[in-house]
């Protein structure tokens, strides 16, 4: 296991596109060093499994939404989690659905954590910044 995840990359599944430019804005405020890989729908998201199957290296971290097009997001978690080698990957919700159904469908289809999206720009850049500071830099993962 090793604690620094560094060089690998975020996913992050949104199709709003404003919270998707927050997200990305916020993760620049970072520094550079963080590769964001997008998937706009749930369909793109599971196009990601085929990749990393094919060679292409995993995240450290999925960040995903619930409400997307073509394949929700708790499905994608339900098959990423599924997954016999990347099930692994740590999977943090990040929402606008505060619906205790929604919460309990995912820590059941295994999610890591549930972080209901901050509508305030300044505190949507504090918890960027908390959950790649935790998921990326101190939680450990196999290689």
């Amino acid at each position: 296991m090793t604690g620094e995840h560094g060089g690998r990359s975020i996913l992050l599944v949104e199709d709003n596109p404003v919270d998707l430019d927050l997200a990305l804005r916020a993760f620049a405020r970072r520094g550079p060093d963080r590769r964001i890989e997008v998937a706009r729908d749930g369909e793109e998201a599971l196009a990601y499994i085929r990749r990393w199957e094919q060679g292409h290296p995993p995240p450290a971290l999925v960040l995903l939404d619930i409400k997307l097009p073509r394949v929700n997001g708790l499905e994608v978690l339900r098959q990423l989690k599924s997954h016999p080698r990347f099930g692994c990957i740590p999977v943090v919700m990040l929402t606008t659905s505060g619906e205790d159904a929604d919460v309990g469908q995912a820590y059941e289809l295994g999610a890591n954590s549930y972080i209901i999206k901050p509508v305030n720009f300044a505190r949507f850049i504090e918890v960027t910044e908390q959950i790649e500071q935790y998921w990326c830099l101190l939680n450990a993962l196999p290689n």
